[in-house]
């Protein structure tokens, strides 16, 4: 098992500790128990898809001007463009 630290309001630290003493188990016991019963009732989350969170920017930038093979020949534009040519810096 693998320890953890955690930074807990002193009203939250009593509750856990009067709890640990009424129990009479550890401190560790009860925090573990607690986090264990909230992890059962709370639903499970679904990792939300590229698509879903992208959603507003897919089909955002118009074709206007940009080549439609440009993802595929990506290094040749950007050669053509004159990205990553030394510039002079005046």
């Amino acid at each position: 098992m693998k320890a953890t630290t955690f930074r807990l309001p002193e009203n939250l630290l009593g509750a856990i500790d009067a709890e640990a003493r009424e129990r009479r188990v550890s401190r560790s016991d009860v925090v573990r128990e607690r986090l264990e019963s909230y992890g059962a009732s709370a639903p499970p989350r679904a990792m939300p898809m590229f698509r879903d969170l992208a959603a507003d920017l897919i089909g955002s930038v118009s074709g206007g001007g940009l080549p439609s093979d440009l993802s595929l020949r990506k290094k040749h534009y950007l050669k053509a463009w004159g990205y990553g040519t030394k510039r002079d810096r005046r």
